[in-house]
């Protein structure tokens, strides 16, 4: 948790210098309580990295593209041509990501992280799919990650204007 909390510190830090009066101070620290609220629930004083980057890279301004492009970075394992997303590591990146909504009450059972994983993997007869098929399996919006196109929705509506005006 320390050292979450000042790599947080450092990227807070950045930020505020780049973009000066929008960033809170206590960005750090409520980004924190967060990912504990997430990731360590019991108090133990350990927030596994990968988990927490997962969070932090579902839960920022980017594309959804370049998200699922760092989550493949993220789960990844390489058998020294290409990534490759195995059966146990997409079934831990959903877990993972599943305690965003689950923080607010909405997460699915563990159930649905093993049918989304199985829906993934569903005809393929290696171990490990390739980036692609993983990225073309994402673009179909399984009901596991369903929240998090959509909230990239929401946010990149809050960014369009119109010159339409209403009566």
């Amino acid at each position: 948790v320390q050292q979450i909390f000042g790599m947080l510190k450092k990227m807070f830090q950045r930020v505020r210098l780049e973009t000066p009066g929008q960033v809170d101070p206590r960005a750090a620290e409520f980004t924190l309580s967060l990912l504990a609220s997430m990731y360590d629930s019991s108090g133990t004083g350990y927030i596994n990295i990968r988990s927490a980057a997962a969070a932090l890279i579902a839960l920022s301004g980017d594309t959804l593209l370049a998200k699922y492009s760092a989550f493949i970075q993220l789960y990844a394992v390489s058998d020294g041509k290409e990534a490759l997303i195995t059966y146990s590591t997409l079934r831990s990146l959903l877990t993972d990501l599943n305690q965003i909504p689950g923080i607010v009450g909405e997460s699915c059972m563990l159930s649905c992280v093993e049918i989304a994983t199985h829906s993934c993997f569903h005809g393929v007869l290696n171990s490990a799919i390739v980036e692609e098929k993983f990225l073309s399996w994402l673009r179909l919006e399984p009901a596991v990650l369903l929240w998090l196109p959509t909230c990239y929705r929401l946010s990149a509506s809050e960014m369009v204007s119109h010159q339409a005006r209403c009566r």
